[in-house]
């Protein structure tokens, strides 16, 4: 009897290095957007792509360095719903895409990075010199269609949406939470409450997507 199959086979992390090599050997500057659900792998992924091919070859603009502060998100009670859409800098990470994809020969443009163990932006920590051809950034949002996010589509050659397990996701987030210093159960709450609220969200945006990467 032939062996059942569950849909199509993963892609391995070799084969999508690979297919970030090709996007760099492209003229000009590439930017590629990593999208999917909390917890997808979307950061590991960037990670992953950014030390197999080198500083040389890619450079991270993360979206999560566009988080509202804390005390923003206090003041109009949003504080609770952090990671929400509504809750992140959208007009200033499409002018920093914006200002990537035109960046002159003489230019260092410098993005910001998102601490999560002390959950706040710190800006200007990431320099990203013009020689580098390939640009990833990832993000929950990147193929929103309000506000400012069509600037941030528009500015991105490929998006890769990252599709994985919701059971395995769930589990990476309440881990993530504890290793970031949540109490177990208030990890849970924050993975099947505002987290699954955001990767609806994201879910229902997948269809703008150039490619599904199954993990």
């Amino acid at each position: 009897m032939p062996a059942v199959t569950s849909g199509p086979p993963a892609d391995t992390l070799a084969a999508l290095v690979e297919d970030a090599r090709r996007l760099a050997a492209r003229p000009g500057r590439t930017i590629l957007g990593l999208t999917g659900a909390p917890g997808a792998g979307k950061s590991t992924l960037a990670t992953a792509l950014a030390e197999s091919l080198g500083p040389e070859v890619v450079a991270l603009a993360p979206m999560d360095g566009f988080h509202l502060d804390d005390p923003i998100l206090h003041a109009c009670g949003a504080r609770g719903r952090k990671g929400a859409i509504d809750t992140f800098d959208d007009a200033g990470y499409a002018a920093l895409l914006t200002r990537l994809r035109a960046q002159g020969p003489d230019e260092v443009v410098y993005a910001p990075r998102y601490d999560r163990d002390l959950e706040t932006s710190v800006g200007s920590a990431l320099p990203i010199l013009p020689s580098v051809p390939l640009v990833v950034t990832e993000g929950n949002y990147l193929l929103a269609t309000t506000g400012a996010w069509p600037r941030v589509r528009a500015a991105l050659d490929e998006v890769w949406f990252l599709d994985l397990d919701p059971q395995v996701r769930q589990a990476r987030l309440v881990e993530r939470h504890v290793r970031h210093g949540e109490d177990p159960a208030r990890a849970h709450e924050r993975a099947l409450g505002p987290d699954h609220a955001n990767a609806v969200a994201v879910e229902s945006l997948r269809e703008g997507a150039t490619r599904v990467v199954r993990l």
